[in-house]
């Protein structure tokens, strides 16, 4: 019975608490209504987990292979950070775990006090091929590919070469399915979670800029292969690129193991504890704050001081900052912060401003966007226009293109891609 296998896991214990895994095993000895729902409930879950992935076929396979990848423990851990001899302790307790979880994966539906044709469609599930585009395809394929090694496992070792290899590859839980995320706070407990669409832009779609991609793309190659990098800031005008090209990176870095976490300026107090779930981890991590600028009043840029200056403890090498701002120091800058001058011979900067400066110095890298030039918003909009088939005569376009950036917030990347987003419902509407 399952139950008695989930008393018997030792490294995987707890798998599957609070899902279909612990509702089987209840339901398998209490038929009362309320367990019967419960299980029903649990089912509905990973009919959730198909549709939000893509997955198809053998979906109760499927799920007991997203909960092994999820499942983050002593075992799946240390297969992250290095390779596991198989004939050490915690490889062989772990194979006697697996032994117990392959028999599930052949788990019959069709005997037994569970027999019912909706359990029994978990093993043969059928896509709605009018469905859209699943978000997290990227991850599902990597869910099913597991899982038909796993399926496929002749015994309790084969299993273990499997779930090593992608331990090794891909890593443990969220971060092993995901390449960006948010962070949500309760309280002083900060949560990383991940995001479920992020931006599928390369560095490709930024037309131009190409210094500004050229030192980006070198910082963060050198942090992915964990030579030295620095933080970076990028600033300057609005519209121009600069969140985009941290998103660029982020999707041609994702492979070699670079993850993005994003977190806004109210949320600065925990980043201690953001980096603290993340230091040990076999990843790079960019915590990424977009649009970062303080007022006069706003202290919170204190905390982010601290924690790229470290303290006691160093600063852990798999994690940079990268933000982007319209402003070059970061925080605003008043003439009464000049108040405090000294005056002897020479002219020395008050303390309150180089208290306010000293937030931008602690990025080693500072780029610089600004706005194009009109040739160069011009071929931003040619260029885009080749690029997606947009069939209208090249003066038209240009006429067009600089009548809009008139009406609608000036020269810039930005208005360059509403233009031609404009331009397409146009030619489809008629």
């Amino acid at each position: 019975m399952i139950q008695n296998d989930i008393i018997n896991l030792f490294v995987y214990q707890g798998i599957g608490s609070g899902s279909l895994l612990e509702s089987l095993a209840i339901a398998e000895s209490d038929s009362s209504a309320t367990a019967t729902a419960s299980l029903h409930a649990a089912v509905k879950d990973v009919l959730t987990l198909a549709v939000d992935y893509g997955l198809s076929g053998n979906i109760w396979q499927s799920y007991l292979t997203y909960l092994l990848i999820e499942h983050e423990n002593p075992f799946s851990l240390s297969c992250e950070r290095t390779k596991i001899d198989p004939n050490c302790t915690i490889a062989r307790i772990a194979k006697l775990d697996f032994s117990i979880i392959l028999n599930w994966f052949h788990y019959d539906f069709s005997n037994g006090a569970l027999k019912q044709d909706g359990l029994s469609l978990l093993c043969d599930y059928r896509t709605n091929q009018n469905s859209p585009h699943t978000h997290n395809k990227e991850a599902g394929i990597l869910i099913e590919e597991l899982r038909a090694a796993l399926a496929n496992a002749a015994d309790a070792d084969a299993f273990f070469d499997c779930m090593t290899a992608f331990y090794a590859s891909h890593g443990v839980g969220k971060f092993g399915l995901n390449h960006a995320f948010s962070v949500s706070l309760n309280g002083e407990d900060a949560t990383i979670e991940p995001i479920a669409n992020p931006a599928r832009v390369t560095l490709d779609h930024i037309i131009g800029y190409d210094l500004q991609k050229r030192e980006l793309v070198q910082n963060t190659k050198a942090f992915t292969l964990g030579k030295a990098a620095n933080n970076v800031l990028l600033y300057g005008d609005s519209g121009t690129g600069k969140s985009t090209g941290v998103k660029a990176v982020l999707n041609e870095f994702a492979p070699r193991g670079l993850r993005l976490i994003e977190i806004n300026k109210y949320q600065f107090r925990a980043l201690s504890s953001v980096i603290s779930q993340i230091k040990e981890r076999n990843y790079r991590f960019i915590i990424y704050i977009d649009d970062l600028s303080f007022e006069e009043n706003e202290s919170e840029y204190k905390f982010l001081k601290a924690v790229i200056e470290g303290g006691v403890e160093t600063n852990p090498e798999n994690v940079l900052i990268y933000a982007t701002s319209n402003r070059r120091h970061l925080i605003r800058e008043t003439w009464s912060d000049r108040n405090d001058m000294e005056h002897n011979d020479d002219i020395h900067r008050s303390d309150t401003i180089e208290e306010k400066l000293s937030l931008a110095a602690r990025f080693g890298v500072t780029i610089n966007y600004s706005v194009p030039s009109r040739d160069e918003y011009l071929n931003i909009v040619k260029t885009l226009a080749q690029r997606e088939g947009l069939d209208v005569e090249e003066t038209t376009l240009c006429m067009e293109a600089t009548r809009w950036e008139l009406r609608h917030g000036g020269i810039s990347c930005r208005t360059a891609r509403q233009f031609i987003d404009y331009m397409h419902s146009k030619i489809d509407l008629k």
